[in-house]
């Protein structure tokens, strides 16, 4: 199944705080809970102003439709093509 990468503009989202980002958590796997096994969340990167997610989907509305249903912004939806890690360079 493809993997993408979401980019959500979040202004402010490295100062929020453990218990903001356990709630925010909470609603992502709700929403992942009632929409079935087709979507899986794998992690998340916060930074500055924005928050970086890597999710496994059958294809980028199922993602997006995850964003809606759960109130966050997804400001880009990419299908990864390739992973690559040091190992490539051997």
């Amino acid at each position: 199944m493809p993997k993408y990468v979401i980019e959500r503009e979040i202004p402010g989202a490295g100062n929020l705080t453990a218990e903001q980002l356990k709630g925010i958590s909470q609603v992502s796997c709700g929403v992942l809970s009632k929409m079935g096994s087709e979507i899986q969340w794998i992690q998340s990167y916060v930074t500055t102003d924005k928050i970086y997610c890597v999710y496994i989907a059958p294809n980028k509305e199922v993602v997006r439709e995850h964003a809606r249903q759960g109130g966050f912004p997804a400001n880009s939806v990419s299908e990864v093509s390739v992973i690559i890690d040091p190992t490539t360079a051997e």
